[in-house]
């Protein structure tokens, strides 16, 4: 038996990102004043994804617990269109997002800070933040990965929103950079428009990657888990 029960840990991860996102929003940044606001950005977008995920995710508890032990064909019908809603978030969204902002926001700051996070914003932002927003976001979904199985749909299906996604986002990078002359990340500005072609290629491929890497974590996680409660049985 879990030490914690999973409802409550999700609840204790939905408010831990409404306090990362009312302090993050609570910073008074330029840039925040500046066209497209926090909404630029990768990390907020990522944030307001992973809120929206795991407030599903509470919000499906809560339902599982109110209709059980009611005969209702309709309550069953709209419970299984939210857990349905809950893995396809899970799957297209939260998992490969999540992961894709942990690991380039990392890479490219061992590599070289000033290309994605520049000195300066260590007088904005406190470490602490810093790390919600960059660095427990991980756990945190490999956590909801790990006690809780979701259905993916079918692959071709998934990686088609998953690149629909990283389209949206680069084009909404390039009209902000149309608007302001300006790109979002400092990394943009020091390479040429071919360089940044097979920059904006290689990370649809990455996030592409990292929604298979959800499927297959997820379907192995699951198979040993029936594994394991067979075997006991």
């Amino acid at each position: 038996m879990a030490l914690i029960p999973c409802q409550v840990l999700r609840v204790a991860i939905l408010l831990s990102y409404f306090s990362v996102l009312c302090n993050y929003k609570a910073i008074d940044m330029p840039a925040h004043q500046t066209y497209g606001g926090s909404w630029k950005f990768l990390t907020f977008i990522d944030l307001v994804i992973q809120a929206v995920f795991f407030g599903v995710c509470v919000l499906t508890d809560l339902s599982s617990l109110l209709t059980k032990g009611i005969d209702s064909r309709e309550q069953e019908r709209q419970l299984r269109k939210l857990i349905g809603l809950r893995d396809w978030m899970m799957a297209v969204l939260a998992f490969p997002v999540g992961v894709l902002v942990v690991t380039m926001f990392w890479g490219l700051y061992l590599y070289d800070r000033d290309l994605v996070y520049p000195r300066l914003l260590d007088n904005f932002i406190p470490q602490w933040l810093n790390h919600g927003m960059h660095t427990t976001v991980l756990p945190f979904i490999i956590i909801e990965m790990r006690t809780t199985h979701h259905q993916y749909p079918r692959r071709a299906c998934g990686l088609v929103a998953v690149c629909f996604f990283a389209l949206g986002y680069v084009l909404w990078m390039c009209w902000v950079h149309q608007v302001t002359g300006v790109w979002v990340y400092p990394l943009l500005e020091r390479i040429g428009p071919v360089s940044r072609v097979v920059f904006f290629s290689c990370v649809t491929v990455l996030i592409s990657t990292f929604y298979v890497l959800g499927e297959i974590l997820n379907n192995y996680i699951w198979d040993q888990h029936y594994a394991d409660k067979i075997k006991c049985e």
